[in-house]
């Protein structure tokens, strides 16, 4: 088969979820079969260039994915209208469009018509009412692309269980599921952190600082965790517009002997021996599409602390009592969950993982492929 994937933030030029999903599914698929990614032009050199069996195409020059935090609209539409000429100069089979930022479904859809192939949307998320706390009254507008976007491809593909009931519920026609993953061997072979330099990570958050991320429950559960064990520590790993506020709200509880601020790491695998070398991941997200990060701490054989919330998909990765907790979004209770999945057992999070190895996830994508082509 020839199968093209499209998005335009390119792995490793831009890191992500989305970004190393795509990566992974298509650098194992070019064993058998002939594929290509459309992106943006990251890479010196020609527009067009192959890596690890996987033929990249720059339709256009990198431009600023986020403006004040949010996904930039020129960028999007520039994006999908410098797309659809490339896609159409190739003969494919498959055309897996993810689905956000939306417009460049569209460009896919025209292409694949043309060439009678199968679209396959990939949805990361479904924001539904978000839209309202992410625009105000304008999140109408986001609503109703989000919508007409369902109604563009000949399958929906779900990364979780949370999102695919989201996508049906926006009109999405049997959704198929196929989650992300994780690279167990890439995880085995990142070396543990060394405590002696970076000292004891007892509680570690690794994310983007942003408002929905909800890094400030965290901030003031280790304040209710600091009087019930005043040893224990929080890591806070991550850059992003609500850094500042999160470092004030440190000095405000009085926890600048407890909690500290570190800036991203840019290598994975001092991200992973952090994960390791920590006793539970918090991951206190209100908005999660699938949670990434708790599938790589659980990888990694450190529980993960997640709350219960409506769009938060991680809880569907952490088995409360088991691999983590799941509690409410509260700072009492999310202290509780901290201090409680401690006491889960490494070797079960491990477990958990290896369900998500991309060897089988491409497997499994390798039949779906297979099986909606024309």
């Amino acid at each position: 088969m020839k199968l093209a994937y499209v998005y335009d933030a390119v792995y490793p030029w831009e890191t992500g979820g989305v970004q190393k999903r795509v990566w992974e599914l298509a650098r194992r698929l070019a064993d058998d079969h002939d594929v290509h990614w459309y992106g943006l032009h990251y890479w010196e050199g020609p527009a067009v260039i192959e890596r690890e069996g996987v033929t990249l195409h720059g339709v256009a020059e990198p431009a600023t994915l986020y403006v004040d935090g949010r996904r930039s609209i020129p960028e999007a539409l520039s994006f999908a209208a410098k797309v659809a000429r490339p896609l159409l100069a190739e003969e494919f089979d498959v055309i897996d469009c993810q689905e956000f930022p939306y417009f460049p479904a569209f460009a896919s859809k025209l292409a694949a018509a043309v060439q009678r192939a199968t679209l396959v949307l990939t949805w990361h998320e479904v924001w539904g009412d978000y839209w309202y706390d992410y625009l105000g009254r304008t999140g109408v507008c986001g609503r109703l692309v989000e919508r007409a976007t369902a109604a563009v491809p000949d399958c929906h593909l779900a990364v979780s269980e949370r999102t695919r009931r989201d996508a049906a519920d926006l009109g999405a026609p049997d959704p198929r599921y196929l989650p992300n993953g994780i690279s167990m061997a890439e995880v085995e072979a990142a070396p543990v952190a060394d405590t002696d330099v970076d000292g004891d990570v007892d509680v570690l958050f690794a994310g983007r600082l942003i408002p929905e991320k909800n890094a400030d429950l965290l901030v003031r559960a280790m304040a209710a965790v600091r009087e019930r064990d005043p040893d224990v520590n929080c890591t806070i790993v991550g850059e992003g517009p609500e850094r500042e506020r999160i470092e004030r709200l440190v000095a405000d509880e009085g926890l600048d002997e407890t909690v500290t601020t570190q800036d991203f790491l840019p290598d994975y695998d001092d991200v992973l021996g952090l994960m390791k070398a920590a006793d539970v991941l918090a991951l206190p997200s209100e908005r999660e599409g699938f949670g990434i990060t708790a599938l790589e701490s659980l990888a990694c054989g450190t529980p993960v602390a997640t709350i219960d919330h409506p769009r938060n998909a991680a809880t569907e990765l952490v088995a409360d009592g088991e691999t983590g907790t799941v509690r409410d979004p509260a700072p009492d209770a999310f202290a509780d969950g901290l201090l409680g999945a401690e006491e889960c057992a490494p070797d079960d999070c491990v477990a958990t993982a290896r369900e998500y190895d991309w060897d089988r996830l491409a497997e499994r994508a390798d039949a779906l492929y297979r099986e909606v082509a024309p």
